[in-house]
């Protein structure tokens, strides 16, 4: 089934938090267990990130903020019955061809789907004095959130070709 990636609309984003939470039992596979709290995309939203979804209703959303003057993929979350069509892969084409070079993340290091598959989409580590403060202070509120903990984060960037 095709899907069509597009601005989210405020009728979209109560679905939201379901399809990243519903990740969390491939996490656990691993033995990633996170913390008890809201979804991140919540706060993302609070903070007036962009999002797009794929599908209607959405399977599959990406958010996006501002950091340090550039943009930054906050999460990306396909509903866990939807992982490894290739959805994951159009959300994150086509918010590469909005944001284009400079788009940063926090992933874990060496989770399949997140560190390596970000890789074979073209970005790179981010070297710590490449850091703005704002994306600073992203990381210690993991780190004080206990996210690094759960295995090796490291921040990427798209650099473009």
């Amino acid at each position: 089934m095709a899907h069509t990636v597009r601005a989210a609309v405020p009728a979209d984003l109560a679905a939201l938090p379901a399809i990243e939470l519903s990740g969390d039992a491939m996490f656990a596979e691993l033995g990633i267990v996170f913390p008890p709290g809201p979804a991140a995309v919540e706060a993302a939203i609070a903070h007036g990130a962009s999002i797009v979804v794929a599908g209607d209703p959405p399977v599959a959303f990406a958010a996006v903020l501002a950091l340090d003057g550039h943009p930054h993929l906050e999460q990306i979350s396909v509903r866990a019955d939807q992982t490894r069509s290739g959805i994951g892969s159009l959300l994150l084409d086509d918010v590469v061809r909005r944001y284009g070079p400079g788009l940063t993340l926090l992933t874990f290091r060496d989770v399949p789907w997140n560190g390596p598959w970000y890789l074979r989409h073209g970005f790179a580590e981010l070297p710590s004095s490449a850091w703005g403060p704002q994306l600073r202070r992203h990381w210690q509120a993991e780190i004080d959130a206990g996210l690094h903990d759960l295995g090796p984060r490291l921040v990427m960037y798209f650099p473009g070709s």
